[in-house]
């Protein structure tokens, strides 16, 4: 069977890594070169680096800060945030992205993901989801760091990210996102189901508790870490060997 990950993420701000609540009240904690480093060395199997003001500031992506992380370690890297164009692609490859995580960019021009995935492969795109649900049930898709509401369904958007050529998705729950409760199993099983691509869980994670759920319960392939693993509540050896011992969702 195939081995389920655990990804951890880097979320930037300003040069450093920070954190917030559901998006909102983000507070600056570390600088993202150590992190990089430390989680790889306590066993990650990738690393995402999230710039999550480029797209909401149109500014271009911390190239230098990417090159230099990339350059010290070796597992497998993720870069999103600020990719518009096939240039930002090209550009966060060039400066040592294994994957690209596109998230706003494919909302504007969907085509981008179909033009990544022909020039680099699909292995090599993942689209990023930012999701949270309405009043009346729905899941929808946001843009912008989560600040604007796009009204697209988030089962929908996800066949259509993996028909245009996306060969990962990134499923973030905006309304549990660092509140460590655990992730949003029914939004995971519900786009896991609905694609033959891998999903990446994203949002919520508390405990090895909540990754053995997500991988028992969902058919989700990676979970992504960020909190658990700043604030120190859970070290990466645990949430690598609660993977190993659960068994596969349906």
């Amino acid at each position: 069977m195939t081995k389920r990950k655990i990804i951890a993420c880097l979320d930037i701000d300003n040069r450093r890594v920070v954190k917030g609540k559901k998006f909102q009240d983000v507070k600056e904690l570390a600088d993202p070169l150590e992190l990089a480093k430390k989680y790889e060395a306590e066993g990650a199997d990738e690393l995402v680096f999230y710039d999550i003001s480029a797209s909401v500031q149109q500014r271009d992506m911390f190239l230098d800060l990417i090159r230099l992380i990339g350059e010290s370690i070796e597992i497998p890297f993720i870069v999103g945030g600020g990719i518009q164009t096939l240039s930002d692609v090209e550009l966060a490859i060039e400066a040592g992205a294994d994957k690209v995580s596109i998230n706003s960019g494919a909302l504007k021009n969907p085509n981008l993901l179909r033009e990544s995935s022909e020039r680099y492969s699909s292995s090599r795109i993942m689209l990023s989801m930012d999701v949270s649900q309405s009043g009346s049930g729905q899941w929808t898709v946001f843009a912008k760091a989560g600040m604007e509401d796009t009204g697209i369904d988030a089962i929908e958007w996800a066949k259509k990210g993996e028909q245009l050529g996306a060969g990962e998705i990134v499923l973030n729950c905006i309304d549990e996102d660092g509140m460590r409760n655990g992730y949003n199993l029914e939004l995971t099983k519900l786009v896991a189901d609905s694609v033959s691509i891998p999903v990446v869980a994203s949002g919520g994670a508390g405990s090895a508790e909540h990754i053995r759920e997500v991988f028992e319960q969902t058919k989700a392939q990676a979970a992504l870490v960020a909190s658990v693993l700043h604030f120190g509540i859970v070290s990466l050896e645990d949430l690598q060997e609660a993977a190993k011992e659960a068994s596969y969702g349906k």
